[in-house]
């Protein structure tokens, strides 16, 4: 294909997305499009390549074989494009730009981690920076961290992603609760074998595997964010895993137990990822820095 006869990066941008989120209806949100447009676009798409990218219909949504290759193709061009514009702006001042940052939900309570320090120090080195802070599922944050559309990840990750390096910060203690509303809160009685009758809530992201893990089978509810966990559990009608230092001031008010602290436990490794190749970039070295250190100090 010629430079005249390469396709409009938005037509890229938005196949792209389709592929990602697997089908036309469900990029809408991403793209902020309608599905009648998106399918428009895709065929404008398909007419300046001459091969079909995908097939719809009742059996799904699925790239075509020429689909599959010419993905791969579309996600080297816009990452080596979005190289070429942080390079761009990193001429016109070292200490300028936008730095996007992304983080898992329920972190502020989170000491340990020191995460609102680490932003102040490094928005007081570098005053000209816009900051873009933004919280997703751990799965969403290592998509975008790969797409570059964040610059830096902070959270529990338990899958490896090839072309992401990982930087280990601590450890985030998790406890087993039900609220003041559950009839486990003063069952004195009540055995470790016998939770699996209770409805347990679980959190979207995780597999089946992770939840056998944790020590169910089958989950009765699932939420997309800590604080949705929160909530279900303080209805009383369920139970589930939350972080020691979110759930500590609910306890304090005689909100929440923690049930059998010695079989239901476990402790999530928080760590800092980045795209690799970018580990020289000013603003992420420093970020990165300035984090462990804060981590460190907090220990």
């Amino acid at each position: 294909m010629s430079v005249n006869r390469l396709p409009n990066l938005k037509l890229l941008t938005i196949f792209a997305t389709v592929a990602r989120c697997q089908g036309y209806s469900r990029a809408q949100q991403a793209l902020n499009m309608t599905t009648p447009a998106i399918s428009g676009y895709m065929s404008e798409l398909e007419a300046q390549l001459g091969f079909v990218l995908c097939q719809r219909g009742r059996g799904g949504f699925a790239l075509t074989p020429k689909g599959e290759q010419f993905l791969q193709y579309s996600l080297q061009l816009l990452s080596t494009l979005s190289d070429f514009d942080r390079q761009v702006d990193s001429l016109k001042t070292a200490q300028g730009g936008i730095f996007s940052l992304g983080v898992v939900d329920s972190t502020v309570t989170d000491r340990q981690l020191g995460l609102a320090e680490s932003i102040n120090q490094f928005s007081e080195r570098f005053p000209a920076v816009y900051l873009n802070l933004s919280v997703h599922d751990p799965n969403e944050l290592q998509q975008q961290v790969l797409d570059n559309r964040l610059d830096l990840a902070v959270g529990h990750f338990p899958l490896n992603v090839n072309n992401l390096l990982t930087v280990p910060l601590h450890h985030e203690q998790h406890w087993l609760y039900c609220s003041d509303r559950h009839q486990l809160f003063s069952d004195v009685d009540a055995r470790a074998d016998d939770l699996h009758r209770y409805g347990f809530v679980t959190r979207s992201y995780w597999n089946q595997s992770e939840l056998v893990r944790r020590g169910f089978k089958v989950s009765a509810a699932s939420v997309e964010s800590i604080e949705a966990q929160l909530i279900l559990i303080l209805s009383g009608r369920y139970i589930g895993y939350l972080p020691e230092h979110c759930a500590q001031p609910w306890v304090e008010n005689g909100r929440l137990r923690v049930l059998f602290p010695q079989q239901f436990s476990y402790q999530a490794p928080f760590s800092l990822i980045f795209r690799r190749g970018r580990s020289r970039e000013t603003l992420i070295r420093a970020f990165r820095d300035l984090l462990k250190s804060q981590v460190i100090a907090e220990e």
